[in-house]
C-alpha cells in the first residue's frame, strides 16, 4: 500500500484547531488613511500589470495604528461650545448655561445666521455652507478650510453676560470628511465687589444664597444671582410689613444720572424678573424684604479698562400685612407668564404690565448704597469654556426649511 506524504495526508480535527490557532491573525488595513497631499505615493497605487510585494513606505503607512480620539459622547460631556463639521453644513451648540437671561438667543449668532433651533438646555444654529451666513472659505493643497464667527453681542441696555466673538474653523481633507477645532477663547466675565452700608432708616444687607450676611467685599459673577435683604436699621419689629416700592442702578452716585436700570418699579413689581428668573422678591419676615437681582453691568462700560461702578437706589414704605396694588411683591412667571405675588391674591399684581396707583407714601428719602464695583476678568485669568468641536459623517442632501433639522440631535450623543 503506497504511503500519502505527510504535506499531502488530511490533518485531524485536532491537528486543525491547532494549526488555526499557531497562525497569527493577518493585520487589517484601515478603511483610508488621511496622509497630506505632499506625502501621498501616488505612483505607488497606479495599475499596472503583474504583482509585485507592497512597498514598505506604503505597508507602514496603511497599518500605522490610528490616531486616538475620544467618542462623541466623552467629548460632548459639559461643553459650552460644540461644533459639528459635516460635508455640506456646520452645526453649532450653545449652552443656556453662558447666559442667565431668557431672551439672550436673539443676540446670538452664527455669522449673519440667527439661532434657529433651541432645547431646554442648548441653542442651535444649523446651517448649510451655501446658505449667506458669512462662511470664508480657504484652500490648500491637504485641506478645506471652513470657518466663520459666533457672535454674542447683546442689544440691551444692561449686560448679565460679557459679549463674546469666537472664531469657528471646520478642517477638510481633500477627500475625507475631517475636523479641527478653532480658537480657544477667553470669555471675559464679571464680577461685583458689593459692600453695603447706610445711614439711613433701612440698610440693604448682601447675603450668600444660603441667607447668611456677607461682610466685607463680595465676588459676584456676571450673570449670577446677588442676594440682598431690606429692613429697619434700628430692628425695631412692627406689626406693619416692609414693601419696596421702586429700585434701579446708575453708575453714577446721583440717582438722577444717566444710565440707569430699573429692577423693581410700579409699586412693588419686580419688572426685571420678566428678563431673567434669577431675579425675584424672596420669603423674608414681615418687616424684612428679601430679593435677589442678576448680576450685570452697563453696555457702555463692558470695553472700559478700568473697573466700572453701579450704585442701587429704592424707595421703601410700611403697609398693612395684606398686599394690595399699592403695595405688593410681584414676581413675573415666566412658565405661565403670569404675576405672582410672594405673600397673597395674585389679583394685585394685574397693575404690574400697566400702572399700579401708588395709596402709600415712599418712606422718606431714597436709600442709596455705596457703589458696587465691578471685574470684568476672573481671577486666574483662564478661559471659562474650551472649544472642542466634533465631526459627524452625513450625506449630501440638502435641505429648505426645519424640517429636515429633525434627526440634528443625535448626532450629538
Amino acid at each position: 500500500m503506497d504511503q500519502v506524504p505527510p504535506s499531502l495526508a488530511p490533518r485531524s480535527p485536532v491537528f486543525r484547531d491547532r494549526f488555526r490557532r499557531s497562525r497569527s491573525a493577518p493585520q487589517m488595513a484601515p478603511w483610508y488613511r488621511i496622509v497630506p497631499f505632499s506625502q501621498d505615493p501616488k505612483e505607488l497605487f497606479m495599475p499596472e500589470k503583474g504583482v509585485r510585494p507592497i512597498p514598505a513606505s506604503v505597508k507602514e503607512m496603511l497599518l500605522a495604528p490610528p490616531p486616538t480620539v475620544a467618542s462623541l459622547g466623552e467629548a460632548a460631556k459639559n461643553k459650552l461650545v460644540e461644533v459639528l463639521c459635516h460635508i455640506d453644513r456646520m452645526y453649532v451648540k450653545v449652552s443656556k448655561e453662558l447666559f442667565s437671561t431668557r431672551d439672550a438667543f436673539k443676540d446670538l449668532k452664527l455669522g449673519k445666521c440667527p439661532v434657529n433651533e433651541g432645547t431646554s438646555e442648548n441653542y442651535y444654529l444649523l446651517y448649510l455652507l451655501k446658505n449667506d451666513c458669512g462662511f470664508k472659505r480657504e484652500s490648500t493643497d491637504d485641506y478645506l478650510f471652513i470657518s466663520i464667527v459666533l457672535h454674542y453681542k447683546p442689544t440691551t441696555p444692561v449686560i448679565r453676560e460679557m459679549p463674546f466673538d469666537v472664531v469657528l474653523q471646520c478642517k477638510y481633507p481633500r477627500h475625507f470628511h475631517s475636523f479641527h477645532p478653532g480658537i480657544s477663547i477667553e470669555l471675559r466675565r464679571g464680577t461685583v465687589y458689593k459692600p453695603l452700608r447706610s445711614k439711613h432708616a433701612y440698610v440693604i444687607i448682601p447675603q450668600d444664597a444660603s441667607g447668611n450676611e456677607i461682610g466685607g467685599d463680595k465676588t459676584f459673577i456676571l450673570g449670577q444671582p446677588m442676594y440682598f435683604e431690606v429692613k429697619r436699621a434700628d430692628n425695631i419689629s412692627t406689626n406693619k410689613r416692609l414693601y419696596i416700592n421702586k429700585c434701579f442702578m446708575t453708575a453714577l452716585q446721583d440717582p438722577y444720572s444717566e444710565p440707569k436700570y430699573t429692577v423693581i418699579d410700579n409699586q412693588g413689581c419686580m419688572i426685571d424678573s420678566k428678563v431673567t428668573r434669577q431675579s425675584a422678591f424672596l420669603k423674608g419676615h414681615l418687616n424684612v424684604q428679601k430679593f435677589s437681582v442678576s448680576a450685570f453691568i452697563f453696555k457702555d462700560t463692558a470695553a472700559s479698562s478700568s473697573s466700572p461702578q453701579l450704585y442701587l437706589h429704592c424707595e421703601f414704605s410700611m403697609g398693612d400685612p395684606t398686599p394690595t396694588s399699592s403695595s405688593k411683591a410681584c414676581n413675573y412667571h415666566q412658565a405661565t407668564k403670569k404675576w405672582k405675588e410672594l405673600h397673597g391674591n395674585d389679583s394685585v399684581c394685574t397693575c404690574c404690565e400697566s400702572s399700579c396707583l401708588s395709596l402709600s407714601k415712599a418712606s422718606g428719602n431714597m436709600v442709596s448704597s455705596p457703589s458696587w464695583k465691578v471685574s470684568f476678568r476672573g481671577k486666574d485669568g483662564n478661559p471659562d469654556f474650551e472649544l472642542k468641536p466634533k465631526s459627524a459623517v452625513w450625506g449630501t442632501s440638502s435641505f429648505e426649511d426645519l424640517k429636515d433639522h429633525r434627526d440634528f440631535l443625535s448626532y450629538w450623543e
